[in-house]
């Protein structure tokens, strides 16, 4: 088969897994969620039996309660919008055959200006969440969402060169355009994201559907499968089965000197994850908050950016079939760049399905009468 044929075989079977998830959200809209609406909104006739064949509208007054550590849930939720708008934008204008592949650097320093400008959404998105967790301290939240994931990549980066240094190696990073990153981050992607803050800290907090109870309700004891690492490794594998193919060709251009050059197909491609991430992120909060459990906010991160663990397997597998590299500072690179493709891809994943779950918990609460 030539590239061509595999790759519509990969949007052939990410398109095969679109269906199948959207055949289980058409159960859930049609057969369950409209069906208990109407029953809510019809009056008191019957409600006691409805209220035990489902949960969901049991914890309308906790569905909202702010989650766990919300300072760092912001921080990562806008570094995940920064990452999402950079990538939609670098593989459309790709797409649209502005960027050469043969042009790595074109294509990096094109999706790096990117991440930098879009810091004002960043700040502006974490800084409304913030302010809707009742947050006080809105200039720690803009400072780590500015800071945490460049921190990440720029320190590993910066360790790795010298390894790469120490080999004498042509592909090692000057100085000097270490600093000028540096000073990118500080001069321009950190005010951006701050003066985003400020104006999202300003604004008034997001209305929601439901008043949050003062008491927390006591959560059940839940079934082993919804548990949080069950449904995370459960939840990703039809994400990734929509990409898997794709990630060989990207696997292959950056490690054995191939260019990629359809990315056309890869734009599709990221659409369909998009649309899987979201419908299984709405799926699996849906079943988690019918046995009661409101505690979603970081569970509709995770299961949704799931699928990150499998792209590090496939990376430990892509190491051992594919490549022949036996010295110690090769194996460090490979390893230490592949997690940082990892972690991109979990922020990127986790905030799709966080906001999937999100405006789907709102349109459902905001749909029944709550007593």
């Amino acid at each position: 088969m030539s590239d061509t044929h595999i790759h519509w075989f990969s949007i052939v079977n990410s398109i095969l897994v679109i269906f199948f998830l959207s055949g289980i959200l058409t159960l859930i809209m049609i057969r369950t969620l409209r069906r208990d609406i109407a029953r809510y909104n019809a009056g008191d006739e019957g409600i006691d039996e409805v209220l035990e064949e489902s949960g969901w509208k049991l914890v309308h007054g906790d569905v909202f309660r702010p989650p766990r550590h919300p300072r760092l849930f912001v921080s990562i939720i806008g570094s995940g919008v920064q990452i999402f708008l950079m990538t939609l934008v670098t593989l459309f204008v790709a797409m649209l055959g502005m960027l050469s592949p043969s042009s790595r650097g074109a294509l990096t320093s094109f999706a790096i200006t990117c991440y930098v400008l879009f810091g004002v959404l960043a700040g502006y998105v974490s800084a409304r969440l913030y302010t809707t967790f009742k947050g006080r301290e809105w200039k720690k939240a803009a400072f780590e969402t500015a800071m945490l994931y460049p921190t990440i990549v720029f320190s590993t980066c910066f360790l790795l060169n010298f390894f790469i240094w120490g080999k004498r190696s042509s592909g090692a990073v000057p100085f000097s355009t270490m600093l000028s990153l540096l000073l990118l981050l500080l001069c321009v992607s950190l005010p951006l994201v701050f003066l985003g803050a400020y104006f999202g800290y300003r604004k008034q907090p997001i209305q929601l559907p439901v008043r949050t109870n003062q008491i927390p309700r006591q959560v059940p004891e839940q079934l082993w499968y919804m548990s949080p690492v069950v449904s995370t490794l459960t939840a990703g594998v039809l994400p990734f089965g929509a990409v898997f193919i794709e990630l060989f060709f990207i696997f292959t251009a950056i490690w054995q000197n191939q260019f990629y050059y359809l990315f056309g197909f890869l734009f599709l491609v990221f659409i369909i994850l998009v649309i899987s991430c979201s419908q299984i992120s709405i799926v699996m909060v849906y079943f988690q908050l019918c046995g009661e459990d409101y505690h979603w906010w970081w569970r509709s991160f995770l299961v949704s950016g799931g699928s990150a663990v499998y792209v590090f397997l496939y990376s430990i597998f892509y190491f051992f079939t594919k490549l022949e590299i036996s010295e110690f500072t090769p194996t460090l690179l490979y390893f230490c760049y592949s997690i940082l493709m990892v972690i991109t891809f979990w922020l990127l994943t986790g905030t799709i399905g966080f906001f999937a779950a999100y405006f789907f918990i709102r349109k459902i609460y905001s749909a029944v009468k709550i007593d």
